[in-house]
């Protein structure tokens, strides 16, 4: 049997491997964000107007109770996702959109989402 060369169709798609700690810190934000409730309440605020929201307004959309919406809310500012800002006894929140970034840059580094197939 003869030894045939091993073809490659491509280049190697090593070229943008993420680092261990980069995989590691994406996979935790990931972790928070996949949570149904968190995703939710992430749209609430990003598409609030004035690019904001009161956690008292977030309650009842959600349809969880006022201390779930809360500890879901900590846990998105604590991964850098949403900023909070405390104004008299209510909080308000916003996103924080290089976050959101880091998730894109991360999969994808200098590349637009397309759901259109590569040529």
């Amino acid at each position: 049997m003869e030894a045939h060369a091993t073809e490659v169709c491509c280049q190697p798609v090593t070229a943008s491997l993420l680092a261990e700690d980069e995989a590691e810190e994406l996979a935790g934000l990931l972790k928070v964000l996949a949570d149904p409730a968190r995703l939710r309440l992430l749209s609430l605020v990003a598409t609030a107007e004035a690019g904001e929201a009161c956690a008292c307004d977030l309650v009842e959309p959600l349809g969880r109770s006022q201390p779930t919406v809360s500890h879901h809310l900590s846990l998105l500012v604590e991964a850098g996702l949403l900023s909070r800002e405390k104004r008299g006894r209510w909080a308000w929140y916003r996103v924080v959109p290089e976050r959101l970034s880091t998730i894109q840059d991360a999969l994808a580094p200098g590349a637009a989402f397309s759901s259109s197939p590569r040529p």
